[in-house]
């Protein structure tokens, strides 16, 4: 549904490599300030709708529009902030040489450089360890850090491909935290195979399977059209993987 809060806006998207279909024809939209959940088996087709949503990928067949721009558009104004799935820091860098790198990178002057520094910092919430190399980071520890450089430029949208992918307990709920919190200042896309992190950390989801949308809208909804008790299960019975 499109309304004045519409960030992203999707219509008739196609994308083919070679004579392989990933993506077959997928229209939505997600709205400013929420979080919007992309999920489905692999080879679903989300790694790939996430990398034309962030500019990366420019060739395809239909329209794509953030805040009325094209993502490569919308990229270079430094509106979209994007982490892949196997983003890691630079490990001959400390913490904070790390967000001081990507910081230049987004910032217009040296003032603003230093801001965004400031917020990746209590973003990563590594306390001392900011400081340290990142090679004697956890996984745990480089995925904060990472999540941090994403979101302390404030960009309009920040994409995250499997943001909590591999990580223990409790780095991933301080990564979910972390999102969490940050939805009132930034849109945020992501994708995740744990239904159950999707569910509570997702306004609407978009569940895609063989390219092709099965269903989007609220998981609260969806759970009670397929009367079943989560999105687990829901997602288990829309596209067979429970058989």
């Amino acid at each position: 549904m499109i309304n004045d809060n519409t960030i992203v806006n999707v219509t008739g998207l196609r994308k083919s490599f070679g004579n392989r279909s990933i993506i077959e024809g997928l229209t939505f939209s997600a709205e400013r300030n929420k979080v919007f959940g992309i999920i489905g088996p692999n080879g679903a087709g989300k790694t790939t709708t996430l990398r034309i949503l962030s500019g990366i990928i420019r060739h395809y067949d239909g329209d794509v529009k953030i805040l009325d721009l094209t993502p490569d558009e919308a990229r270079k104004q430094g509106y979209i902030s994007y982490m892949p799935e196997d983003s890691f820091p630079y490990d001959r860098l400390t913490g904070i040489e790390n967000l001081e790198f990507y910081a230049n990178i987004y910032a217009k002057s040296h003032k603003q450089a230093r801001e965004f520094v400031e917020r990746g910092i209590k973003i990563a919430d590594l306390g001392d360890r900011i400081y340290d190399k990142t090679s004697e980071y956890s996984r745990g520890m480089k995925r904060r850090l990472i999540i941090a450089r994403t979101l302390m430029v404030s960009p309009k949208i920040a994409i995250l491909d499997e943001p909590t992918s591999s990580l223990d307990v409790e780095s991933a709920v301080m990564v979910r935290n972390t999102i969490s919190s940050m939805k009132n200042e930034t849109t945020i896309i992501l994708s995740s195979h744990n239904m159950l992190e999707v569910e509570y950390l997702c306004d609407y989801i978009l569940l895609l399977d063989k390219g092709k949308a099965l269903r989007f809208g609220k998981p609260s909804d969806i759970i009670r059209e397929m009367d079943v008790r989560n999105l687990e299960e829901a997602f288990l019975l829309l596209t067979g993987e429970g058989k």
